[in-house]
């Protein structure tokens, strides 16, 4: 009798055992091939789209003194991009490829690569190398995007929609040539650079243009970026441009951040026979109400004071109003209120010294 109840309880163990082990094995994650190609090769896909309504008669078919977002009235596809990138480890080689298209890709063309209003666009395109010197000097060659501002290309990665007067017309958007960073601990991070320019795929001068970008953080809540550009930029022509800028982050609360940037430029004889300058500040805020939803908001100044960056001379103002939702993981819907004013009448074809825009823009991330 013992002997049977001995039989009996070692079948069940045997039988739950077997179980066990099949239901581990059930419990794995299927293979998704895809996914492992999406890791191997760091790739990622960025799709941005929107409208803006101009509220000035008779309708409009451009937003005055915007770049990005320019087209009035009309759905529109914004940017679209594919991006391959790998970090490269110590002692080792990486990289990044960003091709896009779109309206976007239009007005960031670098000189030398690509046609005046060709909906393509090499963004960026370097090789990187990790040399074990240190903590690690990265050296990048190629084409990559600026260093300066306080915004970047994609939408997505800013607090607003439609991009900032200091990123339209300020600084530049690439830079073509080598780089050099090192971090020098937790607070100090700095990178040197020599480039062909401003935008310049093919060097439009004999010279080259020097930059440094030294960052700074001296406590979790407090970053910034101290950067300067010089070189000659204007075809065939040695004068130099100066360019220094400013970014400090502020993270004032779990919940509540705040961004602010300032540019000042001279163009050595930019303006004739006198030097050309241009300088601004802007402002952003940006607050988190839970996971879902976010609200931010933008003030700004630009002074074209010798009218070499906008066509006039002028000071530009602009406020704008962003609120954020979170709709899925990777999708973001932002509407969006905007107001610019001049001091100069440049809006709806030189009539008016202001303009209303509200926009709504949908992003997404793969």
């Amino acid at each position: 009798m013992k002997r049977r109840i001995l039989k009996t309880i070692f079948t069940a163990l045997t039988l739950c055992s077997l179980a066990a082990a099949v239901g581990a094995e059930e419990a794995k994650p299927a293979p998704n091939p895809l996914a492992d190609i999406k890791n191997a090769l760091g790739l990622s896909i960025y799709l941005q789209g929107g409208t803006t309504f101009n509220f000035r008669n008779p309708d409009p078919r451009e937003n005055d003194l915007r770049v990005f977002d320019h087209k009035a009235n009309s759905f529109g596809l914004d940017l679209a991009q594919i991006v391959f990138t790998k970090d490269a480890p110590a002692g080792g080689v990486g990289y990044k490829l960003k091709l896009s298209a779109g309206e976007t890709a239009k007005w960031i063309h670098s000189r030398g690569l690509g046609k005046a209003d060709d909906e393509f666009d090499l963004t960026e395109a370097y090789i990187s190398y990790l040399a074990p010197v240190g903590k690690g000097l990265k050296l990048d060659f190629g084409k990559f995007a600026t260093f300066t501002g306080a915004e970047v290309i994609e939408a997505r990665d800013n607090p607003n929609y439609s991009r900032s007067l200091l990123f339209n017309y300020a600084i530049p958007f690439t830079h073509t040539g080598f780089r050099a960073g090192y971090t020098f601990s937790d607070a100090v991070t700095a990178t040197a650079y020599l480039v062909n320019g401003w935008d310049n795929t093919d060097d439009n001068n004999k010279g080259k243009t020097v930059g440094l970008s030294v960052g700074y953080t001296p406590m979790e809540q407090l970053s910034m970026f101290f950067n300067v550009l010089y070189g000659p930029e204007r075809d065939d022509n040695s004068d130099g441009r100066f360019l220094f800028d400013w970014v400090g982050t502020i993270k004032a609360t779990k919940n509540l951040t705040f961004v602010l940037n300032a540019d000042y430029a001279v163009d050595e004889n930019g303006a004739g026979t006198k030097d050309a300058k241009w300088y601004g500040v802007a402002g952003i805020a940006k607050y988190d109400f839970n996971d879902k939803y976010s609200l931010s908001g933008r003030l700004e100044y630009f002074n074209d004071k010798d009218g070499v960056r906008t066509g006039t001379q002028q000071k530009l103002y602009e406020v704008t109003l962003t609120p954020e939702i979170r709709l899925a993981p990777g999708l973001l819907i932002r509407p969006e209120y905007r107001h610019d004013w001049s001091d100069k009448e440049v809006f709806k074809g030189g009539s008016r010294k202001s303009q209303d825009t509200l926009a709504l823009a949908v992003m997404y991330t793969w």
